[in-house]
């Protein structure tokens, strides 16, 4: 590791959240924003010159204070800058690829979402690995201790394999039950409706606890999907939308400039019409993210109508403050 090595990681790694500032823009800019400049492959790209380019800068206007240290370590080269920000940026995307949310990795040259839909944001079980992964050099110290084996090298290292590959396997363990899950819900009916598609996301908290929605000829269903030994799936508890019949209030909002850009963002869209006093109301909503959900990801897009289809009003809300 170059000078100044963890901390270009660190800064590195978390650099791209700084879009969430988008939030304090509101709905519209959040979804705009949100994981698409500073998550994408060009812009991780841009961010990490410039957070490369600041620590050399930062190394030649505060060079090592001790001697020794000022002699045998070279001034701090943006090539090996650039690399350690890179694998923390990188670090990120991948992180955030895995989650239902997803990333856009292609912006600006393509509006398409990346999404594993396999961890949550804040996944309780990798954050464990993590922590153990830091607690791991310790470990291995006080057992070179107890043998009286000589230190050959920084325990961390050993300790950042071992937590990657336990990481990669608890990613992989969920891919797996990610499309045990899907082939489930496909699997059956529900009140003798037979499902088309279907979608599988994850609990937090629960590993073999996912949430299932089948999509049929006139309904969405959500259903918990238990993957669990013994765990018995029951396709007949599922929750019950009748998607609304064909109607012009239903194309016109659709076809609203607002709903087409909800549309590249959700995932499992969902439209509701209302009528009002002198027109309508046409919601968008993602069923990706339960009833309740107030994370700032959950957005939906609303449309409103005169008797006469013009459009009155068109925006997106957090689904936390519809009524703002």
């Amino acid at each position: 590791m170059p000078r100044f090595g963890t901390a270009m990681l660190v800064v590195s790694g978390i650099a791209p959240d700084l879009d969430y500032a988008s939030y304090l823009g509101g709905a519209g800019a959040f979804m705009r924003f949100h994981r698409t400049a500073l998550h994408s492959i060009a812009g991780s790209a841009v961010m990490a010159c410039a957070i490369a380019g600041a620590f050399c800068v930062l190394d030649r206007k505060l060079p090592p204070r001790r001697k020794a240290q000022r002699q045998t370590l070279a001034p701090l080269a943006f090539p090996a800058a650039f690399a350690v920000c890179a694998v923390g940026a990188a670090g990120h995307l991948l992180l955030d690829v895995a989650s239902g949310v997803g990333v856009q990795l292609l912006w600006p040259f393509r509006a398409h979402w990346s999404a594993g839909n396999l961890i949550n944001d804040l996944d309780l079980w990798a954050l464990l690995l993590l922590i153990v992964g830091l607690l791991l050099p310790m470990l291995f110290g006080l057992v070179n201790e107890e043998v009286g084996a000589r230190k050959k090298g920084p325990g961390g290292s050993r300790a950042a394999i071992v937590t990657l590959a336990l990481l990669a396997a608890y990613l992989g363990a969920r891919a797996n039950l990610h499309s045990r899950a899907i082939d489930l819900v496909l699997s059956r009916e529900y009140h003798g409706r037979i499902a088309l598609t279907a979608a599988a996301f994850p609990e937090s908290s629960a590993p073999f606890a996912w949430r299932g929605l089948a999509e049929t000829d006139n309904t969405m269903e959500e259903v918990d999907v238990p993957l669990g030994r013994g765990d018995e799936f029951d396709p007949d508890r599922s929750i019950t939308r009748f998607k609304p019949e064909d109607s012009r209030p239903l194309d016109a909002g659709e076809r609203s400039a607002a709903a087409q850009k909800f549309l590249l963002y959700a995932k499992v869209p969902f439209a509701r019409v209302e009528p009002l006093e002198a027109g309508y109301r046409v919601e968008l909503h993602d069923l990706r993210f339960p009833d309740g959900d107030t994370e700032p990801a959950n957005v939906f897009v609303r449309v409103d109508f005169n008797s006469t289809l013009q459009i009155t009003h068109e925006g997106f809300y957090f689904a936390s403050n519809p009524n703002p």
